[in-house]
């Protein structure tokens, strides 16, 4: 046999097949993400990540689910990770913090313009990428017509001329635990006490309910089709809906609005990581901010994003906005939800 005959061809399939150079090699890397799906990976596959695969020479596997399934993946993957960096909401992202899922954000340059809030759970093993506000969203065309004032409190949400008007998503979803919360610092209580949050959302809030619902595609159906006019909803839902041309406006409670994060941390026992903490460098960046503000509504925790007036005007944004902001003891929450979740369904949805 003519070994050179058969080899030279073998050699040249290898170096067009990418496999003989170390920086073909370097280009098959993997760094996975762990995020949500839908339209946020897509803004992130096709405006965010390119960008840092091309600079880094890696290929990025987006690893799509919601929070609980993903912090799941983690819990699953703990001793041996497969997933790099995940982006969870803030509490899921405590719950795997406290569990030792995350590494250290390591120390970088762009953590010095990020705001506090975003770093205020999590112990500096993850911080905030985005954030939306939980507040009260209205139909303002029924309120202009109705002759109503604009919500102002968390307290109207407890106003009889609501009735069969309201909703208030269950205690599972972020924004229905938002309302306890907020409710209950308002009427006294703490996270030691919810006695005064459920007295009042039993009492005076639930008997006005239509739908405690938690999906927001469906609580968007239910404004447009006139089932309700009032509701607990974030930020970044009522833009949407308002880009669409429907006549909804949300009010930031006198009492402060609510902080909901979208959070990221660098994966423990990562096989990659430096590179995870420079994709997590990337995702604060101020360009990748405006990014996610502009496609996601998701406000930027980077102080430095510049952004036009409308977007601008449709997000948490600047140090004034986000100073208003009531963040979340999440470590002390996620210690009290479950018996939460019980009583809720035991007093409010009974």
């Amino acid at each position: 046999m003519n070994y050179q005959a058969c080899a030279a061809p073998t050699l040249a399939l290898m170096v067009s097949a990418g496999l003989a150079t170390p920086e073909n090699a370097k280009a098959e890397e993997a760094l996975y993400l762990a995020a949500y799906g839908g339209s946020t990976e897509a803004v992130l596959k096709d405006m965010i990540l390119p960008e840092f695969e091309e600079e880094h020479g890696v290929r990025i596997e987006y690893v799509a689910g919601t929070s609980t399934n993903n912090l799941a993946r983690l819990q699953a993957q703990r001793d041996n990770p497969e997933i790099d960096v995940a982006i969870l909401d803030d509490g899921p992202m405590q719950q795997a913090v406290d569990l030792g899922l995350c590494a250290p954000v390591a120390d970088a340059s762009v953590l010095d313009d990020i705001y506090e809030l975003a770093k205020r759970n999590g112990g500096g093993n993850s911080i905030g990428v985005g954030i939306v506000a939980t507040g009260i969203a209205y139909n303002a065309k029924v309120f202009e017509d109705q002759g109503w004032p604009a919500p102002t409190s968390w307290l109207d949400l407890g106003d009889p001329k609501f009735n069969g008007r309201l909703t208030v998503p269950a205690i599972t979803n972020t924004y229905g635990l938002h309302t306890l919360i907020a409710l209950n610092e308002v009427q006294g209580g703490d996270l030691e006490n919810s006695d005064p949050g459920f007295e009042f959302i039993a009492s005076q809030v639930a008997p006005h309910v239509r739908s405690f619902e938690t999906s927001s595609s469906k609580i968007s159906e239910l404004f447009q089709t006139g089932e309700i006019e009032i509701g607990v909803w974030g930020s970044g839902r009522v833009a949407s809906l308002a880009a669409t041309g429907f006549p909804i406006k949300m009010v930031w409670p006198k009492e402060g609005a609510m902080a909901l994060l979208t959070t990221i941390c660098p994966v423990a026992d990562s096989d990659q990581p430096e590179l995870q903490q420079q994709l997590l460098q990337h995702i604060l960046s101020p360009k990748s901010q405006e990014i996610l503000a502009e496609h996601k509504g998701w406000g930027p925790t980077n102080s430095k994003v510049n952004l036009r007036e409308e977007i601008a005007e449709s997000v948490a944004f600047g140090p004034e906005e986000v100073a208003k902001l009531v963040s979340v003891d999440w470590s002390g929450v996620n210690r009290q939800r479950s018996e939460w979740t019980k009583r809720w369904t035991r007093e409010v949805e009974q």
